[in-house]
């Protein structure tokens, strides 16, 4: 299988490309066409925070370059795999299976959404075949973004190691469904070589933990002297992230997929 992959140089899709680099093109940031009939789409915004400095920045990277590469899809056999997000479900997910509605909140899960529904049409339109993957919360130490906003859970880490107070929304209270980058590549390769086209898969752990335990788990693991407190999530906050998060798997599971980096295990390589 010869994959052509398009935002190939981000977190997640720089690591598919190194971990399976003889079946990958990169396709360069400007380009649209793509050099295969397999086609795994990355390019996106991650953070639902971008709306506070641009309204359109989710509009454009969501929605406009995807429409721009379409464009350059509608020949016979292309198969476009999708990557999307779990919080395309709404704003209180718990074991979220792959035919729930919809009901996103934030301007980065209302176009992720938006981005699902016009590539569904557009295959339809066209005869194009297409596979969208819905992913969990992502981490490892490869992702070099970490911030309150994004990858919180490295971020947050890295504050452990200085031994820097951490004060988490609702003191941590809230479900998490982490599945580490190398299993969610490995998910991504499996659906693409086994999963069903035209339809949807959730990539997660399927095994949700408070949020508060994983960062304790972290503390005890670093022998961090930080002080951890709680606080009330901000109204901001509240409108367009989910409070709790977690994705059924069964759908994955089908396909012979298992876990490989536990979150225990997962902790310790962010904890070095």
């Amino acid at each position: 299988m010869t994959i052509s992959v398009y935002g190939g140089t981000g977190f997640i899709g720089g690591f598919f490309c190194r971990k399976y680099p003889n079946d990958v093109i990169k396709i360069k940031r400007e380009l649209r066409k793509p050099e295969s009939k397999e086609i795994l789409y990355f390019i996106s915004t991650t953070s639902n925070y971008n709306v506070l400095e641009s309204l359109r920045m989710d509009v454009d990277i969501n929605i406009s370059v995807l429409m721009e590469t379409l464009e350059n899809c509608k020949d016979k056999g292309i198969v476009f795999n999708y990557i999307s997000t779990g919080f395309v479900y709404g704003n209180d997910i718990i074991n979220a299976v792959e035919t729930d509605n919809c009901n996103p909140g934030g301007f980065y899960s209302i176009t992720k959404r938006s981005a699902e529904m016009l590539l569904i049409s557009f295959c339809e339109t066209f005869n194009v075949k297409y596979r969208i993957l819905r992913l969990a919360n992502v981490y490892g130490t490869e992702d070099r973004e970490c911030s309150g906003n994004k990858n919180v859970l490295g971020f947050l880490i890295e504050l452990l190691k200085e031994n820097k107070e951490i004060s988490l929304y609702d003191g941590g209270d809230v479900l998490r469904d982490y599945l580490h980058v190398a299993d969610v590549c490995s998910a991504i390769k499996l659906v693409l070589e086994r999963g069903e086209t035209d339809s949807i898969y959730n990539i997660a752990s399927g095994k949700p933990k408070k949020f508060h335990d994983i960062i304790m788990s972290a503390r005890k693991h670093l022998g961090s002297n930080s002080n951890i407190t709680s606080t009330e999530a901000p109204e901001f906050y509240k409108k367009v992230q989910a409070r709790n998060f977690s994705l059924n798997v069964d759908k994955l599971k089908s396909l012979g997929f298992e876990e490989q980096i536990y979150l225990k295990e997962g902790i310790k390589l962010l904890c070095r």
